[in-house]
């Protein structure tokens, strides 16, 4: 048998760190907005004749092999840790060779690790004979990333992998919900440079700094988050009306929020970045992920979107990437 998934990175436009739990509980209202991009995570199973299990990451150039006479020493595996729990959670009865590779670069803030997540667990179900439905995906993810990087876990990132598209996730005490949204996708594609600058970064370090100024109750940062749930919904608003002023306006003024929240969100690097950017047609800038390093995603100025990744394209480390909208989130195959 061989099974093979994939499943789309995002770019995050509002709303990012109010999606951690329990931080979205203590905001009424909390959603994020993003959009999946063909930057894909995938990942290939094949069975085989006898009782190994070879894990390997492409991208990384890690490979091991163990049995499932020693299957239990995956729950400790520091090698390829992320894929090693998720195969010891899945406990499969046979064994198989297990390749995965990331399409964005490490550490960009583009959602990678979840999104590998989702490609590995859409697999690993498969080949236990989908023991669980679709929408038990991710709160597995969710959980067992928990495990790996030891600090909660946003959840928006899953939702982009797994359902793919421009999305409003809400953040309810009842429920988490996705919200497709019917945007022209074309125009956001024409007015977005996304870059990678080179510099990765650790986001659940970031993240849980954050999440633990909330809970201690720093009022400043409790006021900055309504700020970022008010910014998601404005977005989402300005997104379904086509409204691409709004859009302009809401993330120009998102940046500098973020920064209050957490100054290390940009490195001196990323600052120039963002400058040259403004010069040459951005309107406003959203870091990636937690920030730290990684990607940027710019929204330019109508018809500047080339001038402002020119402009970029010049600096040394920076990569512009080339992406596209991903209608579609995870696909599982089998042959």
């Amino acid at each position: 048998m061989i099974i093979e998934s994939s499943a789309p990175t995002r770019v995050d436009l509002a709303g990012g760190t109010i999606d951690i739990p329990p931080l979205f509980l203590f905001h009424e209202g909390a959603a994020t907005v993003n959009f999946a991009i063909n930057l894909m995570a995938r990942c290939r199973i094949e069975t085989r004749s006898d009782d190994k299990i070879i894990l390997e990451s492409i991208d990384r150039g890690v490979s091991f092999e163990t049995s499932l006479e020693h299957f239990n020493e995956l729950k400790n595996e520091p090698r390829l840790e992320l894929l090693s729990k998720l195969v010891y959670f899945f406990k499969p009865e046979t064994g198989f060779n297990m390749i995965t590779e990331s399409e964005a670069p490490a550490g960009a803030g583009l959602a990678g690790s979840s999104t590998l997540n989702i490609a590995c667990i859409g697999a690993l179900n498969k080949l236990v004979g989908d023991r669980y439905a679709p929408e038990k995906f991710i709160p597995i993810a969710a959980n067992v990333e928990c495990q790996v990087i030891r600090v909660p876990t946003g959840f928006q990132d899953y939702f982009s992998a797994q359902y793919g598209g421009v999305s409003a996730i809400h953040f309810r005490p009842d429920a988490m919900e996705r919200e497709a949204l019917e945007v022209d996708t074309e125009m956001l594609h024409r007015r977005v440079v996304v870059i990678y600058t080179g510099e990765p970064r650790n986001s659940g370090t970031n993240n849980w700094e954050m999440t633990k100024r909330h809970i201690d109750g720093d009022r400043e940062i409790f006021d900055i988050f309504e700020g970022i749930r008010d910014s998601a919904l404005n977005l989402r608003e300005a997104l379904l009306h086509g409204d691409w002023t709004a859009v302009g306006e809401i993330l120009h003024r998102a940046h500098p929020q973020r920064k209050r929240l957490a100054p290390n969100i940009t490195t001196p690097k990323m600052d120039e970045l963002i400058d040259i950017a403004y010069q040459s047609g951005a309107i406003g800038a959203k870091v990636c992920g937690a920030g730290g390093g990684g990607c940027i995603a710019f929204f330019c100025e109508e018809s500047r979107r080339n001038e402002v990744a020119e402009a970029l394209a010049k600096e040394e480390t920076v990569e512009v990437l080339d992406w596209k909208i991903a209608p579609d989130g995870l696909i599982v195959n089998e042959f």
